[in-house]
């Protein structure tokens, strides 16, 4: 008997808050940044700037893709009671 090997994550329901959720996140991401930054006696106003520009474009895109998914499951669950 052979094993296969599954190379795609299982499908989990999204989260009840996905946006708030992702931005939280990003946002304690953007906070570490800027402490690590102080900690190890870096520039503080650059590292601001790199955490604001990684918040922006990682919330962004997460939102985006959100926003796909969410809008794809709810096409698919109409077209199930459709076909009911």
């Amino acid at each position: 008997m052979s094993r296969r090997l599954q190379w795609g994550l299982p499908e989990v329901p999204p989260p009840e808050h996905p946006y708030r959720d992702t931005l939280i996140v990003y946002g304690a991401l953007a906070i570490l940044i800027v402490l690590v930054a102080w900690l190890t006696g870096g520039a503080v106003g650059k590292a601001v700037v790199i955490a604001a520009f990684f918040f922006v474009v990682a919330s962004v895109w997460s939102l985006y893709r959100w926003r796909r998914r969410l809008r794809a499951e709810a096409e698919a669950r109409r077209a199930l009671e459709a076909d009911l």
